[in-house]
């Protein structure tokens, strides 16, 4: 993932750290284990109130380091617009459709999408802002998508029965 991601956010090679890996690897196993714990102890809860408990959550996070940014806005029609998705869509919904995800299906599956979401964003910079994907960013992609799909085939075949 840290490969797939790492030329958008000005890390070169150089760059890339074995704390950067494991702050990677540190997010997607809290998430991943996030995950299965909703499945298991909190599958029942309603949608808004489980959104409202994980923001509420976050907000102890986000709020001290709030504090140490300049509170400048510049406001725009395409800065609300920009905001308005990023709150609405990518967050609230993002995390609607999470929970729903977690509800109807296996944790595991739901867990292993997480690893998509740095394959998805670059490839969707790619056709919609014209970015130009690294020779890394490509091997990063195929290495995400290929474990992904090895792991589903394998999940397959252990649930198939010999005739």
């Amino acid at each position: 993932m840290l490969l797939v991601v790492a030329p958008r956010i000005g890390v070169d090679a150089s760059g890339l750290t074995l704390v950067n890996a494991l702050v990677c690897l540190l997010a997607v196993a809290g998430m991943s284990v996030g995950t299965v714990y909703q499945k298991r102890y909190a599958g029942g809860i309603d949608l808004l109130s489980g959104t409202l408990v994980q923001y509420a959550g976050a907000l102890l996070i986000v709020v001290p380091l709030a504090l140490t940014e300049s509170w400048t806005i510049v406001w725009s029609g395409e800065m609300i617009f920009a905001m308005a998705w990023l709150v609405l869509v990518l967050s609230i919904g993002a995390i609607l459709l999470l929970m729903v995800l977690i509800r109807r299906g296996s944790a595991a599956r739901v867990a292993s999408l997480f690893y998509l979401v740095p394959v998805a964003a670059a490839i969707e910079s790619y056709f919609l802002f014209g970015e130009t994907l690294t020779l890394v960013q490509i091997a990063g992609s195929a290495l995400v998508v290929g474990a992904l799909l090895m792991i589903r085939e394998r999940r397959i075949g252990t649930r198939r029965t010999p005739a």
